[in-house]
Order: C-alpha cells, then sequence, then structure tokens
C-alpha cells in the first residue's frame, strides 16, 4: 500500500496548470465595443441617408386622350435646390411599354411642384407609370 502523504496533492489546482491571467480581457471588451459602436454609427448613418433623399416623386393621376396620347401629372419634392429628372412611362393592357418621356425639374424651380406632361404612345395605352425623380447624385429612382 502507497503512503496517502507520498502522493501529490490535487487541491493546489494553481499550482498544478498555472494562474489564467485576465489582463486581455478588458481590452478585448473594449475593442468588441469599439467595432459594435463603429456598426452601429455606420447603420444610423446609412438609415439616414436613404430616408432623405433629395427628391420623391408619386403619381397623382393619368388621362388617356387617344391611342397615341396619355397625360400624367405628377407630384415632385425635392428637400434639397438641385435639378430632378423624373420618368413616366406608359403602358398598354399586355404591360408592354408603348411609350416613355423625361421630365426635367430646374434646381431654381420651387421644392414641391406639381407637373403634367403628355407622353406620344406607340399604340393605345391604358395606364401611365412613374419610374421616379433621380438627381445627379442620387441615381436610384424615387
Amino acid at each position: 500500500m502507497t503512503d496517502p502523504a507520498a502522493l501529490p496533492r490535487t487541491t493546489d489546482l494553481v499550482a498544478r496548470y498555472g494562474r489564467r491571467t485576465t489582463r486581455r480581457r478588458p481590452l478585448v471588451v473594449v475593442a468588441v465595443a469599439v467595432v459594435a459602436a463603429a456598426g452601429l454609427v455606420w447603420l444610423l448613418w446609412v438609415a439616414y441617408v436613404h430616408s432623405t433623399p433629395p427628391v420623391t416623386s408619386r403619381l397623382l393621376g393619368f388621362e388617356v386622350l387617344s391611342p397615341t396620347a396619355v397625360t400624367a401629372t405628377i407630384e415632385v419634392q425635392r428637400t434639397e435646390d438641385v435639378a430632378a429628372s423624373c420618368r413616366v412611362q406608359a403602358k398598354s393592357a399586355d404591360f408592354a411599354i408603348v411609350g416613355e418621356t423625361t421630365v426635367t425639374v430646374p434646381a431654381d424651380a420651387p421644392r414641391r411642384q406639381v407637373l403634367r406632361t403628355e407622353i406620344s404612345t406607340q399604340r393605345l395605352a391604358t395606364a401611365a407609370v412613374l419610374v421616379g425623380c433621380t438627381t445627379a447624385d442620387a441615381h436610384r429612382p424615387r
């Protein structure tokens, strides 16, 4: 039989395995917090930029004048004094584009305008569709 005093003591785990250092833990927490804060700031900036476009538009109505003409009434609102180009399409019963026009709103025009435009069509149109308005800096139609 072996002497219990000769066996190594298992209660002293620090002596056996060493002490784990915790000096890096605050550094990791700070680094994660900085990255998370930068990501949140970026997300808020992107949300703000995309929620406040320089120009917005909507179709108020349209009227089919003849088999070769349609008029469309659109409302254009600008948050900045920039020139805007608005594209309006005429579509037939089978949803084919049968006419298209671009309306330009100059930079010195009022910020809110209601415009009426006539679209020449290749054949009978049943609807007018506002694709949207763009500016020199904002290429996504709104």
